[in-house]
């Protein structure tokens, strides 16, 4: 399906992608992943055509659909649903054929190939996707202009499921969605038909949906079978293994030229210290195992007030008079560790404003000692940031009281070293901003951190990071967020917001993933029953001659023994270029184990050999396996029988 092959991109003197080579078959579903920065976003654009490499290339099954969520948000009039059947725009282009056609000859073919692609379920399934993402019916039928950016882009995501593309590319899909959403996706993603590759730092989704990971580290794209707890535990083998293979290299390089520099001058050594000064320059050098630092979080300590902190007593909160929720009532102590679930607009951000004091409450009673201080993480904070100042700035404009020695120390704990505290906040990335603004919610040492989604532009050692420091913060944390390992590893209780209440939810989270799939299911099937009913109508539409579809099939089976042999040769050469990349990478294992290394020298020499002969192969069959594609792509262009298929 995609084939990428000794790409280099640079960029402003930096090289992103060194020679890079990966090969994706149809099919696979991929997680890509790295830190922030390593190019990943770029890649994507290079596979789309909106960049140029500065070598190699990228080469995409010739006519496969390739499918994006797209980067401006739909807006308009139109409604949810159209707005995603929009997006099939075979099944629009058909539809549109059938107004003010009257050859019967033409609508029934119109009608055949409707029928074929599954136009009548459409709306259903369209349906069955907006629903998953948190979009009730009342919803579907509503203007897409009518709701907010983040809602938007989750129309735009719906669009590019429906779409159905042979390779769907998806960065990020679940920053905008909430937890209750992000389930739903694993599921559909984990079931996807065509071939998929995702950008991601949400650990769940990379270990839910994908079979295999690809790693862009130091410009280089590395394949891992497996999902990403795999990645983590065969990656880290490997590092074991080239870091014990460095020092032993390191080693027997010193014995080497200890003997070169103590025998160099001795006649009757000469030659030995000659030989070994060649053995040397032969030697493939390992390198060193080099790992990123993570990104550190280190939350102040606050002093200890007694119990509650906060107690809510039939409170009802929300906007403009009209409640949103109702009968409220809740405590926290310090130890606490709450996650709020409930899908976005059931009232969690309402909830946490009013703890914070952002929102006052339309009724009830809430107290809290006068000593309490309140760190708050807002999702959308970052249009707080002033883009013109830096981390240091930021510190002395609200921590004015502190010398710079204490506001520098701060930071500090956040990551933020004499390297980065002078970078002004538009040179910072969407990481480093979040990182910042939570140094500046921590600044007074709170009782209670209220965070709501604070991993949105972490990546996956970050987020580790981050779960780290809050698992040994000494204050309370009310945490709200889309990412279930997050709410699993911090949280020990959970508080279900819906219909208005806030309640204890008895159980954790796989007991909530498996209330959402019930919710799914029944979903479904209504979505089914519907289904059903309109292919009914749709067949009574679709009737046409019995003798013409004959006819047509009897062409499309004869046009299709035709390309088989073109279709053989293909297979094959796609087998061959897998068949390739699996004993590469058995061979490049092999010389990867440290007992290789004890063993005969002249097997770690046939190995090398081995690794040579297989990449020279697997170049000429990648060559052949687009050849042969190309091939079979332009002979079934040419069958007219099969042209609508």
């Amino acid at each position: 399906m995609l084939h990428i092959k000794s790409l280099t991109y640079r960029i402003g003197g930096r090289t992103l992608l060194d020679e890079a080579t990966a090969h994706i078959p149809e099919g696979q579903r991929i997680g890509l992943i790295g830190r922030n920065g390593t190019g990943k976003t770029t890649l994507f654009r290079l596979i789309l055509g909106e960049l140029s490499g500065d070598g190699g290339s990228i080469a995409v099954r010739p006519r496969a659909r390739v499918g994006q969520v797209a980067q401006e948000a739909p807006d308009g009039d139109t409604t949810l649903l159209d707005c995603v059947l929009a997006a099939d725009a075979e099944r629009a282009s058909l539809l549109a054929a059938l107004e003010g056609d009257t050859d019967p000859h033409h609508l029934g073919e119109i009608h055949d190939r409707l029928n074929a692609i599954g136009a009548h379920s459409a709306p259903a399934r369209a349906g069955a996707i907006l629903s998953g993402l948190g979009f009730s019916a009342e919803a579907q039928a509503r203007a897409v202009g009518e709701f907010s950016g983040g809602w938007r882009m989750r129309v735009a995501l719906a669009a590019a499921l429906f779409s159905r593309p042979d390779l769907l590319l998806l960065d990020e899909p679940t920053n905008h969605l909430d937890l209750e959403a992000t389930l739903w996706l694993e599921g559909f993603l984990a079931n996807y038909p065509g071939t998929l590759l995702i950008i991601s730092h949400d650990r769940d989704l990379l270990n839910r949906a994908v079979g295999r990971i690809i790693h862009l580290d130091n410009g280089k794209l590395v394949a891992y079978a497996g999902n990403f707890d795999r990645f983590e535990r065969t990656r880290r083998e490997r590092m074991e293994h080239q870091s014990k293979a460095f020092v032993r290299q390191t080693e027997e390089r010193k014995r080497i030229q200890a003997f070169v520099d103590r025998f160099r001058a001795k006649a009757t050594k000469a030659r030995q210290a000659q030989s070994r000064l060649k053995m040397l320059e032969r030697m493939q050098p390992v390198e060193a195992v080099v790992e990123d630092s993570t990104i550190p979080f280190d939350f102040p300590d606050p002093d200890q007030l007694p119990p509650p902190i906060v107690a809510f007593d039939d409170v009802a909160a929300g906007y403009d008079g009209v409640a949103v929720l109702r009968g409220v009532t809740l405590r926290l102590d310090m130890e606490d560790r709450v996650a709020l679930l409930g899908a976005n607009g059931n009232g969690k951000s309402t909830l946490a404003k009013v703890l914070a004091g952002r929102l006052a409450p339309l009724s009830g009673e809430i107290r809290m000692p006068s000593k309490l201080r309140i760190g708050y993480f807002a999702q959308h904070q970052t249009d707080e940031l002033r883009m013109g100042e830096s981390p240091l700035l930021h510190g002395r404009r609200l921590m004015g009281e502190l010398s710079d020695q204490k506001i520098r120390g701060h930071l500090g704990r956040f990551g933020f070293g004499e390297d980065r505290v002078h970078t002004p906040v538009a040179n910072l990335s969407g990481g480093e901003k979040a990182r910042l603004l939570i140094a500046l919610t921590c600044r007074e040492a709170p009782h209670l951190l209220i965070l709501d989604e604070p991993t949105n532009h972490l990546d996956i050692d970050s987020r580790e990071s981050l779960m780290q420091a809050l698992n040994v913060f000494q204050g309370a944390v009310l945490l709200i967020s889309h990412d279930p390992r997050l709410v699993e590893m911090v949280a020990d209780r959970l508080w279900l917001v819906d219909g208005g209440k806030v309640t204890s939810f008895e159980g954790d989270m796989d007991d909530y993933r498996k209330l959402l799939l019930e919710r799914a299911r029944d979903a479904r099937r209504e979505a089914s029953s519907d289904s059903a009913n309109a292919g009914e109508a749709a067949a009574e539409g679709a009737a046409t001659s019995a003798s013409a579809r004959q006819d047509r099939r009897r062409a499309a089976a004869e046009a299709r023994v035709r390309l088989a042999p073109l279709r053989r040769v293909a297979e094959k050469a796609e087998a061959q270029v897998d068949k390739l990349t699996t004993e590469k990478a058995k061979i490049q294992a092999a010389l990867a184990d440290p007992a290789l290394y004890r063993g005969p020298k002249e097997k770690v020499a046939l190995l090398q050999q081995d690794l040579g002969r297989v990449d020279r192969a697997l170049a000429g069959a990648e060559d052949a396996w687009l050849s042969a594609q190309e091939a079979l792509d332009s002979a079934t262009a040419a069958e007219p029988a099969l042209a609508e298929g």
